[in-house]
């Protein structure tokens, strides 16, 4: 009998190493989501930071102080060749959905002054005495574990259940 000259891999040489790169893969998949759930929680706290930016200088280009209503209005601009106070990704609607969260805007109270792209002397409707901004987690716990919100003073707060903090910080904390 001739023994046979097999180059190759047994099957049971195979099934061990499918197995290690199961145990590997088991190991480094949670540390990839938190680590996905920290970039979406910062992109967020980012957003907030950026519509608080916006808003003050919305605010600073009109006469008697109003903030935009809405997200969608701070995508204008103020008079020939000015740059737009937000981004197109946080301006396509009232509600936006970016890196797992939703950012929404309410006002605040009555117009209080003249919006900057208002004819002069006009108060506008769009136009608000102050603004309120959550961010939610789209999927609580996969997209992120806080919530946050932030007003017209500018502070961020944040909780870590799937309802934002109150306009006052009520029920939240302040980012530190």
């Amino acid at each position: 009998m001739r023994i046979r000259d097999t180059k190759g891999f047994t099957l049971i040489e195979l099934l061990i190493v499918v197995a290690i790169i199961g145990i590997i893969a088991a190991i480094a998949i949670p540390g990839l989501l938190r680590a996905r759930m920290a970039g979406n929680e910062a992109s967020a706290i980012g957003s907030l930071r950026a519509v608080n930016s916006a808003q003050s200088a919305y605010s600073a280009a009109g006469s008697g102080s109003p903030y935009a209503d809405a997200l969608p209005l701070l995508a204008t601009t103020c008079g020939a060749g000015t740059a737009p106070f937000l981004s197109p990704d946080l301006t396509s609607g009232a509600t936006v959905t970016k890196s797992g969260y939703e950012l929404e805007m309410v006002a605040n109270g009555a117009a209080q002054g003249v919006s900057c792209n208002a004819p002069a002397g006009t108060v506008v409707p769009d136009s608000s005495a102050g603004y309120y901004l959550t961010g939610i987690p789209t999927t609580h716990g996969t997209s992120g574990n806080r919530s946050f919100s932030t007003s017209t003073v500018g502070t961020i707060y944040f909780n870590n259940t799937a309802a934002a903090p109150a306009v006052d910080g009520a029920g939240g904390s302040p980012l530190q």
